[in-house]
């Protein structure tokens, strides 16, 4: 199965060139960065599904306690015949609840940025959904690509982008990555997560996990350049960090320097003060109003907000204006 899927696979994985220039161009700054999409090799992306298991980290279970809740009404709006594209798929836990309600559905494209966590998720699904055609994507969907073309025709597109994601990026990020999914889905619809505003102690727990997975997620970053890129990290000089920055309505990953050192990727040099940190995720947070006016910048309006009752998490469905 996984051989079926690997032929229909659309492989559009990042060089390590790519990797190399994004990199050197982060730690070059004033404030050293690292994209948060290289944190989501396979390693990274299985520490990431354990932390979606946490009983710190209320996003995930509250999505899908939504999602199991109102999955069938999410669904109609979709209509017959669609074909849904995950943006940043994961594992694909929570589209099966929407494919177990979709009527009809022509095809799945999953995309992610971890070739092979994303080859075992699409093989995974092709076992218990056989009439649905797999078509995934190893692609940075930050990015503009062509989605594949399935073999029936489709009624219409729609984006299903879970998770909380669309928080890792700044407002104008987001209007720019809604924009390029507003013309992917084309007159369909986008079905999203958004995290929503709450109380600094809630946050903080939820990015400080007592069992230590998101620091083990957050240094993995630095194995993956030590093996990808020929660094020489030492991974034990450096620990997670993650802050909730009220003024910026966001919470902070670092990785933080335990000591003066100098860190050489392919043999180019790069100095760490003791206390200086790579700041490696953003984690926004909206009001209903935040996110609304964002996507409207975007062309996309909120049609329908599906809520917890805590009101932790939302998800809302757009469509294009």
């Amino acid at each position: 199965m996984t051989d079926t899927s690997a032929q229909t696979l659309c492989d559009l994985e990042p060089t390590t060139d790519n990797l190399h220039a994004e990199v050197v161009q982060g730690l070059q700054r004033t404030q050293k960065t690292l994209p948060s999409k290289f944190l989501y090799d396979r390693r990274g992306s299985q520490l990431f599904d354990r932390i979606c298991e946490l009983e710190e980290y209320y996003p995930t279970r509250t999505e899908l306690a939504i999602m199991r809740k109102h999955a069938g009404e999410m669904a109609s709006h979709f209509g017959p015949r669609c074909l849904l594209i995950e943006y940043g798929s994961g594992s694909s836990l929570k589209t099966r609840l929407l494919l177990d309600h979709l009527e009809d559905p022509v095809g799945y494209v999953p995309v992610d940025i971890s070739r092979a966590h994303l080859l075992e998720a699409a093989a995974r699904l092709s076992k218990s959904y056989p009439d649905v055609e797999m078509l995934p994507v190893c692609a940075d969907f930050t990015e503009p690509f062509e989605i594949p073309e399935s073999r029936r025709d489709a009624a219409r597109r729609v984006g299903f982008f879970p998770g909380s994601t669309i928080g890792n990026f700044t407002k104008p990020q987001s209007v720019g990555l809604l924009d390029n999914i507003s013309e992917m889905i084309d007159g369909g619809g986008l079905l999203i997560g958004v995290d929503l505003k709450k109380d600094t102690q809630t946050l903080t727990r939820a990015y400080n996990d007592r069992h230590g997975v998101t620091a083990a997620f957050n240094l993995n970053v630095l194995r993956r350049l030590n093996r990808e890129l020929d660094a020489d990290f030492s991974v034990e000089a450096f620990r997670h960090e993650a802050r909730y920055e009220p003024a910026l309505g966001r919470v902070e990953m670092h990785l933080v320097s335990r000591a003066d050192q100098v860190v050489r990727i392919r043999g180019r040099a790069f100095a760490f003060r003791r206390g200086e940190s790579i700041h490696t995720e953003n984690s926004h947070k909206f009001s209903l109003e935040d996110f609304r006016d964002i996507a409207a910048q975007a062309g996309l309006s909120v049609e329908r907000v599906w809520l917890d009752e805590k009101r932790l998490f939302s998800v809302q469905y757009l469509v294009q204006t």
